[in-house]
């Protein structure tokens, strides 16, 4: 079987913004102290195969680590892994992992762990849900090899076991990794550069981390979450400040190091301080989303969907919430401008409120308020849900904006109530280019019903045009399949992309080392002075 390259298959030019950033050398750097950085939100849930939130993947990239990584170009490299083979027709894979790695609790890594946390993530994740439903066997041989044996072709082994991000397939030991896949695990133990230090976590505070002296890094130049995971500070301390004048105040005197995700317009100012390294980590842009839940009216009703469909005014949108027009586009396609995917199919041409207005008349609406969670501390979602109230008003939808952090948003989308019992009905998210770029990676096309994420989109069409995706090895044929679906998509709307945009992130000139990438990687990091 033909294998598509990383970039053709998950990002393409993911760089199509520009050229990524070469990874820094692994030259010496100063060692020890601590860094002090202001996170994307509040780290409540430690689980990242059981939340797709990107504040607990930054989180475990820290303490776990991955049998496979993406590096700055976002092409796979082994981690764990130290050798492995497959077959000619690539039916037949086995994985020997590499020598010195260890739990934090002091327990080899074994092959039964890595085949025990790729089943639950395989339970989650968008790919690995189709990577294990081509798997006929998964297991392990000895202490160190697994084998991985598919009953039907799958083209993106090694993309899904370095998949970059949420869900990315973080190995755990098998005690923990047997917890149920919707149950939070209740231990923090992996095998990461850093620690998770529970009796310093704070909610709503602050989290702590500090080196893992038994971390034994690969012997290579780090690039993205590939390569030497050199742990250079003892300390890494994430500091939650919600609000962006004080989280920018604190940069500017030097009390934090990093702040991970400022608003356009505070990126613009501290581009001006001589002190302050301003840049896009994540070249590839972040997109939008209104996500309507698919259980409970007036949203079960495609027609009403389609209306959101037709009153999303991407520039309203990104004039409000982003501003700068240097970090903003519009884009029509579900997985993002500027990649091999991109496409038009579908698309409306542009917003009409008179149409949208008659979509929900007809799809029943009765006028009772409609649940629109609002992450209040988070600014882009918090500003995309404060357009969307005004879009819905203006299509007469009555609205209920329930305000509170996002941290409680990721608890509360998982609720399947009632709106009126502790539901929702409209949700907003964004998520990062690596995460939507293909039928297979974008989690919110999944139609697989009540195993699809928050909102639960259902629809056998759509799961059948992405597993055929899946096992097309052609280009032209993924690029044909992939129109498919997008099409499919808005009719049936499982969200409505509210634009496309970067994120600037700030750090203070004398933190050096910070790498390239879609997700905030904490390692390789030293702070001067």
């Amino acid at each position: 079987m033909a294998r598509i390259s990383r970039r053709a298959f998950l990002i393409g030019a993911a760089t199509v913004s520009g050229a990524v950033a070469v990874a820094p050398s692994a030259r010496a750097q100063k060692r020890g102290g601590a860094i002090r950085i202001v996170p994307i939100a509040d780290l409540k849930v430690l689980d990242p195969i059981w939340t797709t939130a990107y504040v607990t993947r930054d989180h475990a990239y820290l303490v776990y680590d991955t049998l496979f990584a993406s590096d700055a170009n976002l092409n796979v490299k082994p981690q764990m892994v130290d050798k492995w083979t497959t077959s000619k027709d690539h039916m037949k894979w086995s994985f020997t992992l590499r020598d010195g790695l260890k739990f934090h609790d002091g327990s080899p890594v074994t092959a039964e762990d890595c085949v025990v946390s790729l089943a639950r993530w395989g339970k989650k994740d968008s790919l690995g849900k189709l990577m294990m439903a081509a798997t006929g066997k998964l297991a392990a041989t000895d202490k160190k090899t697994f084998v991985l044996e598919l009953k039907e072709p799958f083209g993106a082994v090694l993309d899904a076991l370095g998949k970059p991000s949420s869900n990315v397939p973080f190995i755990m030991p098998a005690r923990l990794a047997s917890t149920d896949a919707n149950q939070q695990i209740k231990e923090v133990v992996g095998s990461g550069p850093y620690r998770f230090v529970k009796d310093e976590w704070q909610p709503g505070n602050q989290v702590v981390y500090t080196r893992f002296e038994g971390y034994v890094p690969r012997n290579e130049n780090p690039s993205g979450a590939a390569g030497g995971k050199r742990a250079n500070v003892d300390r890494v301390i994430a500091r939650y400040i919600p609000d962006a004048a004080t989280a920018s105040a604190a940069l500017e005197a030097g009390e934090i190091d990093w702040w991970d995700n400022p608003p356009a317009d505070f990126a613009t100012r501290l581009e001006k301080n001589p002190n302050i390294t301003v840049f896009v980590k994540n070249p590839g842009g972040i997109q939008g989303w209104v996500r309507p839940n698919h259980l409970f009216p007036p949203f079960n009703n495609k027609k009403a969907r389609q209306a959101l469909l037709h009153m999303v005014d991407q520039e309203m949108y990104l004039q409000t919430v982003i501003g700068n027009p240097k970090y903003y586009r519009t884009c029509p396609t579900y997985y993002m401008c500027g990649t091999p995917y991109e496409t038009a199919a579908g698309a409306p041409r542009k917003p009409d409120l008179e149409r949208a207005r008659q979509l929900m008349k007809e799809s029943g609406y009765d006028g009772k308020p409609i649940v629109l969670l609002d992450p209040a501390d988070n600014p882009s979602l918090h500003g995309s849900s404060l357009v969307t109230r005004e879009l819905l008003g203006k299509i007469g939808v009555n609205v209920d904006l329930q305000a509170s952090d996002w941290a409680s948003v990721i608890a509360r989308r998982s609720k399947k109530d009632p709106p009126s019992a502790g539901g929702w009905n409209l949700m907003m998210a964004t998520w990062i280019s690596p995460d939507v770029m293909t039928p297979a990676v974008n989690t919110g096309l999944s139609g697989a019903c009540d195993k699809a994420w928050f909102g639960w989109y259902c629809s056998e069409q759509m799961e059948k045009l992405r597993h055929d995706w899946i096992r097309a090895t052609d280009q032209g044929k993924r690029k044909q399949i992939a129109e498919q679906v997008q099409t499919l998509a808005y009719d049936e709307v499982p969200y409505v992309p509210w634009g496309q945009w970067t994120q600037p992130t700030a750090y203070r000139k004398n933190v050096k080392g910070v790498l390239t990438f879609p997700a905030s990687l904490y390692w390789n990091v030293s702070v001067e002075g």
